[in-house]
């Protein structure tokens, strides 16, 4: 060793430690940061660099059967800041103010307000934001978004509903089926330049927004049209207090319209009463007065001790009954079942229930399925009013069988009656066809679904035969459609105020349905407190239905009235009978466990109604041939393959109808 490196030795020792130890520690560093804590400072690198911007999704929209749409999803622009992060107060609020037209005093309290967030303004239009759009103002926040609106203001408002600022269902379809219509929101990372631009680039990671699904509904928006125009006539006429109407298919249970006014538009609803807002057919009762009295007659047509032939005393208008008495409208003598219900008896009806009992009384109204939610996909259905045996006072036999001391509501009254009009099966009546996903599956459907068998054909052709007798000379003559074989029933109850029946409130409601021997549509119309003499079923409510019912017919050339021989006038055979009675035995093969079943399973009974079939992708000759073998008429357009049909696939048709059929 030289005597420089001895002079030297420690200090070259101490330099050469410090750089091992500086070396050891910054790999240690460098260890730490990268391995043990490199997600942490990934993430945090990313955050600085990067920002990952929502994509709203899309709600699904919500359509009629013939697919027209009853929503619309609208672009609208909302503003917002956070006051403290805002330099330049006074000029963004005079130019927001500029381009709403609203004083800048406004927008300047809330850019002063101690608040971390506010808004500033909702649901503004592109052409109303203008320039804002592109001009710059620290602190300014300004979100795209989508705002539902309605394309036909009140229509059907109550069954649709309405959604809040945040797009999310508050009412009817919007909100009980709202988990369908939400979709799921995307997003996409964008990078944040030196100048502090957010901007997106190939390769950055995103994921796509999922659309709302989109809901069909059973309603057809001409009749639900025309139902609303027609109530709110009537309504207005009478000076009634409100109106409700339904049509239904009786046959598959859809529900074609369904409303009550006063209504509202759905696109304002804040500024109408929330009482307007509810679907009254489901969510109120009523005494439903002598449209209560097909219990009474199912039961005695159905009873083989009771011939329909049969006379009851009616007493020429008045009978002491226990402690109360008892009036008819007019006086009447002798009278048979079908006579009494006819005339709409009060008397009549009551000795005929007293002779069936209580017991097949009440046990008729639960198969009616009075007492009981029908099951409809709406959330906020009662079950009615109907008083076990137990309860009863001595009236109240009487009273139920003219239909008081009992509660309805009028989708219970008109599945009741659809029960008579398709042949004795208790339907559950259907508003949601299909939801669709936005990769066009369907992920929820209702198909015609029979509750529970009431009465065989027989007994129900009886009662259908009886209700026609009603229109044709009974108490709804007002209903009555020449050529079309309307029938039905009037009813007309008194409403209870301070515990006791008053004679000056009243409830005003006919339902019917055409043709009586082959059924195709069914509606129900209900007065709330009209005026006197419109208190009468028949001066007042089937007034209604026979507007409605004209124009229906009028529009819908899809309705086809009864056919008939041109010798004897009447309904031509066609082996309709046998088909009946195959139907019925069909049915009853199937054993309990087997229910609810598709309707489609009794059709035949039907002997002008056919289902469509399925066209599309078949040749011309073949779909030719298909049509023949369904007793279908047909007009082609194009050649080649079948690409589209009208009507779609598995609709209930009359036979003889003429489909339109494109083909490329």
């Amino acid at each position: 060793m030289t005597k420089t490196y001895l002079k030297y030795r420690t200090r070259i020792m101490v330099l050469a430690g410090f750089a091992f130890f500086s070396w050891a520690s910054i790999c240690v560093r460098l260890f730490q940061i990268q391995i043990l804590n490199g997600a942490r400072y990934q993430a945090t690198l990313i955050q600085q660099s990067q920002k990952k911007q929502n994509i709203p999704a899309n709600r699904g929209n919500i359509y009629d059967q013939k697919n027209r749409p009853l929503t619309r999803n609208i672009i609208h622009y909302t503003l917002s800041v956070n006051p403290e992060k805002v330099t330049d107060k006074q000029g963004l609020s005079r130019a927001i103010s500029e381009r709403t037209g609203i004083s800048h005093e406004k927008y300047l309290e809330k850019l002063n307000s101690k608040s971390k967030f506010e808004y500033l303004e909702r649901n503004l239009q592109r052409e109303t934001l203008g320039p804002l759009l592109t001009t710059s103002y620290q602190g300014l926040k300004i979100e795209r978004k989508f705002r539902r609106y309605y394309p036909h203001n009140q229509i059907a408002a109550q069954i649709l509903g309405y959604t809040n600022f945040d797009d999310e269902g508050i009412s009817g379809i919007e909100k009980d089926f709202n988990n369908y219509l939400t979709g799921t929101s995307g997003w996409v990372a964008k990078t944040k330049g030196w100048s502090g631009q957010v901007q997106h680039k190939s390769g950055m990671p995103f994921n796509m927004p999922i659309d709302g699904n989109n809901i069909q509904l059973t309603l057809d928006l001409e009749y639900q049209s025309i139902l609303e125009e027609e109530l709110q006539k009537r309504r207005k006429e009478t000076n009634a207090l409100a109106a409700t109407g339904i049509i239904m298919n009786p046959q598959t249970g859809e529900v074609l319209a369904i409303a009550s006014v006063p209504g509202f538009n759905n696109n304002n609803f804040r500024k109408s009463a929330s009482e307007f807002h509810r679907i009254r057919s489901i969510t109120d009762w009523f005494e439903p007065g002598s449209t209560f009295k097909i219990v009474a007659a199912t039961s005695a047509a159905f009873d083989e001790d009771i011939s329909l032939k049969e006379e009851f005393n009616c007493e020429n208008g008045e009978f002491q009954y226990y402690s109360i008495q008892i009036k008819d409208h007019d006086p009447h003598g002798m009278l048979t079942v079908p006579q009494i219900i006819n005339h709409s008896s009060n008397i009549g009806i009551v000795k005929l229930s007293e002779k069936l009992g209580r017991k097949i009384i009440y046990d008729t109204s639960i198969n009616f399925g009075f007492g009981s939610k029908t099951g409809i996909s709406l959330i906020g259905e009662v079950p009615g009013r109907l008083i076990p045996t137990t309860d009863y006072s001595a009236v109240s036999l009487g009273h139920i069988a003219m239909g008081h001391q009992v509660g309805v509501t009028a989708i219970q009254l008109a599945t009741a009656y659809c029960a008579i009009a398709n042949g004795g099966y208790l339907i559950k009546p259907r508003l949601i066809r299909q939801i669709i996903n936005d990769k066009n599956e369907v992920v929820y459907s209702e198909t015609p679904t029979i509750i529970r068998k009431i009465a065989n054909e027989q007994a129900m052709r009886d009662v259908r035969k009886m209700l026609r007798g009603v229109v044709t000379n009974g108490t709804g003559t007002n209903a009555n459609i020449p050529g079309w074989d309307i029938a039905g029933k009037t009813g007309t109850a008194q409403k209870v105020k301070n515990g006791k029946y008053s004679n000056e409130l009243f409830i005003s409601n006919f339902i019917g349905f055409f043709p009586y021997k082959d059924p195709q549509l069914l509606a129900f119309i209900m007065l709330d407190e009209p005026e006197k003499p419109f208190h009468w079923g028949n001066e007042g409510a089937a007034v209604a239905f026979q507007r409605i019912v004209s124009r229906i017919i009028n529009m819908d050339d899809s309705i086809t009235p009864p056919q008939r021989s041109k010798k004897q006038n009447k309904y031509v055979n066609n082996d309709q009978k046998e088909d009946i009675i195959i139907g019925v035995r069909e049915i009853e093969k199937l054993p309990e466990s087997t229910l609810p079943i598709n309707l489609s399973t009794i059709s035949s009974r039907y002997s002008n109604k056919v289902k469509m079939p399925e066209l599309r992708g078949l040749s011309m000759r073949k779909a030719m041939a298909v049509l023949n073998e369904h007793d279908l008429k047909f007009k082609m357009d194009g050649s080649g393959t079948v690409s589209w049909q009208a009507p779609k696939p598995g609709d209930f048709v009359s036979k003889g109808l003429t489909c339109d059929v494109g083909l490329k």
